[in-house]
């Protein structure tokens, strides 16, 4: 098995893989950490069907799918927290209907044109062959981006993530915190649609929050232990997809749902005892 792990490693799209999904999943777990508490832990699936409408439409015109993908998902993610904040459509109601819209036109689009062809599954089911060292550049700025944001600004999200109304009426501008995640949440997504697919990506957001709140309490720690469990879910889906020919996004998402198990009941045991 260690031969065959060696081996694996020896080329260039799993390594180019790994050094994509780690940082991408480290992301969108510190992302995700904010997301859920904020009630919206969903917004990653309705970002990956807009993403989904966005590919389809630059397959068809011929257009680079990142060039196209990255605004239109960017946009979304700011109109999905404009008509939250300014309407009486909830934010999970608001991304239902963003997600199945997208998705249907997006469908339409291909349906009525090229077809369901290799490029279109791609994105809807991932496929690690399909990074690049662009790629690889791409997902450490955005890394590097995020942990700064972390780093700058802990305090500020944390208030805002919480409590945003306090953090509002402390003056906080909680406003252009909000629109910075929204921001790096939709890169997140439009970078790691080819790696894990449209249909499964949110699982980056949500699962490691949710695995790591059955444990720790305050937000600090929740956030650094959902990125370690995120980063370490990934290699090891990575590494069960290659050794038993799994696809790769259905593998990472098993295996973070078998620790977010395992996690749970080490939450239950401790309560029982605290008791």
């Amino acid at each position: 098995m260690l031969n065959t792990l060696r081996e694996m490693f020896t080329y260039r799209f799993l390594v180019n893989a790994v050094v994509v999904g780690a940082l991408i999943s480290l992301c969108a777990a510190l992302l995700g950490v904010s997301l859920v508490l904020k009630r919206y832990s969903m917004i990653g699936d309705g970002l990956s069907h807009v993403g989904f409408c966005a590919l389809a439409v630059a397959i068809v015109l011929k257009l680079p799918p990142l060039a196209v993908s990255v605004p239109v998902i960017v946009a979304a993610a700011f109109f999905l927290l404009r008509i939250s904040e300014s309407s009486k459509i909830r934010g999970d109601a608001a991304i239902a209907l963003i997600s199945t819209g997208s998705a249907a036109v997006g469908v339409t689009v291909i349906s009525v044109t090229v077809g369901l062809g290799t490029d279109v599954c791609n994105y809807l089911f991932g496929s690690i062959l399909s990074l690049s060292e662009r790629d690889v550049t791409y997902s450490s700025v955005l890394a590097a981006a995020v942990l700064i944001m972390f780093a700058l600004f802990y305090n500020k999200i944390f208030a805002v993530a919480f409590d945003e109304g306090f953090a509002r009426a402390t003056g906080t501008r909680a406003g252009a915190y909000n629109m910075l995640i929204a921001f790096l949440t939709a890169v997140t997504i439009a970078l790691g649609m080819r790696m894990m697919g449209a249909l499964l990506i949110s699982s980056l957001i949500i699962f490691p929050a949710l695995t790591a709140m059955r444990i720790f309490r305050t937000f600090l720690s929740v956030t650094v232990c959902a990125g370690a469990v995120s980063v370490i879910c990934f290699l090891l889906g990575v590494v069960c997809s290659c050794l038993y020919n799994l696809p790769t996004g259905a593998a990472v998402v098993l295996v973070n749902a078998a620790v977010f198990l395992l996690f749970s009941a080490a939450g239950l045991i401790n309560g029982r005892r605290a008791k």
